[in-house]
């Protein structure tokens, strides 16, 4: 399997560069050249580790399947609890992907608790031998997830950016108090996109570059940008599907609707991968905040990005621009240079509207909804208070979109991201509580209010020291990036 750029079909990889360089040098995004089809059936009948190696082998073609299988057993056995892929029936035939039983308590562990290890074996079998510069830009949980991911990694050294103000006081928490040698965290002045457009551009800049090569340093991306970050997710889709099968709530080639809690797209563009496998996927509804520019292009066709930045209390999704829609199009269209286009639109005018065909194509797959802050606090209680479930702001975003889009007949699996105690003071005050100003004190309330024991890594981290507290401007992460020395 090769890949190549979305922005330019003659720059062609092996899934190994892909994962070593993520991103394409003219600012393109890889993907694979052609769709691999799997008997679904026998995949179903695999336990999660299995079925990860089978769905990424598909994919990583110059990674040996011995490897590929030792990797996904140590990566999804002792440290998810056993609850890889974990579904839980929700109301009727709605059901919950809990994906936040992983490490750091949100889905972002499915990938970045792999991609160390596709990285190092990467490497190797390019015979790289040069320092790994890992950028990240978070807008809360990728950050916490690839710095628990990477840290100590021989070979590596990862910088993280988040939006200052811009995450949870909990997700704060998580990467401020993160140990390891090789790591280091930043806040940036601004929203999560000033902080992925200045990690994008230093990815653009061959002078830096060309500099941190004579040091024999090479830069690399955990963010959804970096293909090895969202092969793994696409496992998660056949999961759900096996279990509905084995319980009994549905029958081979029974169509499933997924509803996906997004700001940058890659979760869900994971199921649309899987639906082009071969996975019987009905819709995939895209679930948006307030900062709603993806329910906006999905029904109209125009990308606006120059809006009102909203912050919210589901901070992962305040994102406006939505890099993994660039692979979409790219599926959609087939053209290189239509997609070039359009992404050079994006960085000049804020905004593009694709041809009318283009998103007729979009709409077969992909439908949308948004919640507002009262919906999704609303949804919370309710959820709560019906159902005995309780879920955090991004869950809970999905939920009120899946009760709008729901078809009769057809089950709908929502994507659970994250737990509800990395953000317990708004799971607090949607339930009618007067939430404390500490977070610490609000998880024990949440905990005392509804019975259910926040993850033991979240608790801990009261007891953990600060270790990083720099406020950088955007335009300093290129000064970060060349501190760096072999």
């Amino acid at each position: 399997m090769q890949f190549f750029s979305t922005r330019d079909q003659n720059r062609k990889v092996t899934s190994s560069e892909a994962i070593a360089q993520g991103l394409s040098n003219e600012g393109g995004l890889f993907v694979p050249e052609s769709f691999p089809q799997v008997d679904v059936k026998a995949l179903c009948e695999l336990d999660y580790p299995a079925m990860a190696a089978a769905v990424i082998k598909e994919y990583l073609t110059d990674y040996s399947q011995d490897f590929l299988t030792e990797a996904a057993h140590k990566t999804y056995g002792e440290a998810f609890g056993g609850k890889a892929g974990y579904l839980a029936p929700v109301e009727g035939d709605t059901y919950a992907l809990e994906l936040w039983h992983g490490p750091t308590c949100a889905f972002k562990d499915y990938a970045l608790q792999l991609m160390p290890k596709l990285l190092v074996e990467a490497k190797k079998n390019l015979g790289r031998t040069e320092k790994t510069l890992i950028l990240v830009a978070t807008s809360g949980d990728t950050g916490k997830a690839a710095l628990d991911g990477y840290h100590d990694i021989p070979g590596v050294e990862i910088a993280v950016f988040y939006p200052t103000g811009g995450t949870s006081e909990i997700q704060r928490l998580q990467m401020a108090t993160q140990e390891g040698a090789n790591v280091a965290v930043y806040a940036v002045r601004g929203n999560f996109d000033d902080a992925q457009t200045g990690v994008k551009k230093v990815f653009g800049d061959t002078a830096i570059a060309a500099e941190l090569a004579k040091r024999n340093i090479r830069l690399s991306s955990a963010n959804s940008i970096n293909w090895g970050r969202l092969v793994p997710q696409i496992v998660y889709y056949f999961a759900a599907y096996a279990q509905l099968l084995k319980a009994g709530r549905i029958t081979f080639g029974d169509e499933v609707d997924f509803c996906v809690p997004t700001g940058n797209f890659g979760d869900i563009l994971a199921g649309y991968y899987a639906k082009r496998m071969g996975l019987p996927v009905g819709k995939l509804v895209c679930a948006s905040n307030e900062n709603n520019v993806l329910t906006d292009f999905l029904t109209t066709g125009t990308y606006a990005a120059k809006r009102e930045f909203f912050k919210t209390t589901s901070p992962s999704m305040d994102i406006l621009v939505s890099s993994n829609l660039e692979r979409l199009l790219y599926h959609v269209t087939g053209s290189d240079a239509e997609v070039a286009g359009l992404m050079k639109s994006l960085a000049e005018t804020g905004s593009y509207t694709v041809r009318p065909e283009t998103l007729a194509a979009i709409q077969e797959n992909f439908s949308c909804g948004w919640s507002s802050e009262e919906e999704v606090a609303g949804e919370i209680r309710v959820r709560y208070e019906k159902d005995n479930y309780l879920c955090d702001t991004h869950t809970a975003v999905a939920f009120h979109v899946a009760a709008q889009k729901k078809r009769e007949g057809v089950p709908m699996v929502v994507l659970s991201t994250a737990s509800p105690f990395k953000f317990p003071r708004s799971v607090l005050e949607a339930l009618g509580r007067t939430a404390p100003e500490n977070d610490f004190e609000a998880m024990q309330q949440l905990e005392a209010a509804t019975a259910h024991t926040a993850p033991a890594s979240l608790a801990a981290l009261r007891q953990k020291p600060e270790r990083f507290n720099t406020v950088i401007d955007p335009a300093q992460i290129a000064e970060v990036a060349l501190g760096y020395q072999e």
